[in-house]
């Protein structure tokens, strides 16, 4: 039984983009690994941009400045 877990921020992501990873992962898993979809789980966390750090700053600071 595969156990996919997708970290993404929380910002913009809509609920058809994650079903279309869901579903990318899942036949991905399939058609790599001969793996059955039926007992494939995938789960996407969210994360708050200030709970998501890269370089030593959070990803909303790093933001601001672009």
């Amino acid at each position: 039984m595969p156990y996919v877990n997708i970290k993404i921020t929380d910002d913009g992501v809509t609920s058809q983009q994650k079903a279309e990873l869901i579903k990318g992962v899942t036949e991905l898993l399939q058609k790599v690994l001969n793996k059955n979809p039926a007992t494939t789980v995938v789960v996407i966390d969210e994360v708050s941009t200030d709970n998501w750090g890269i370089g030593g700053e959070q990803v909303t600071v790093r933001r601001k400045k672009s």
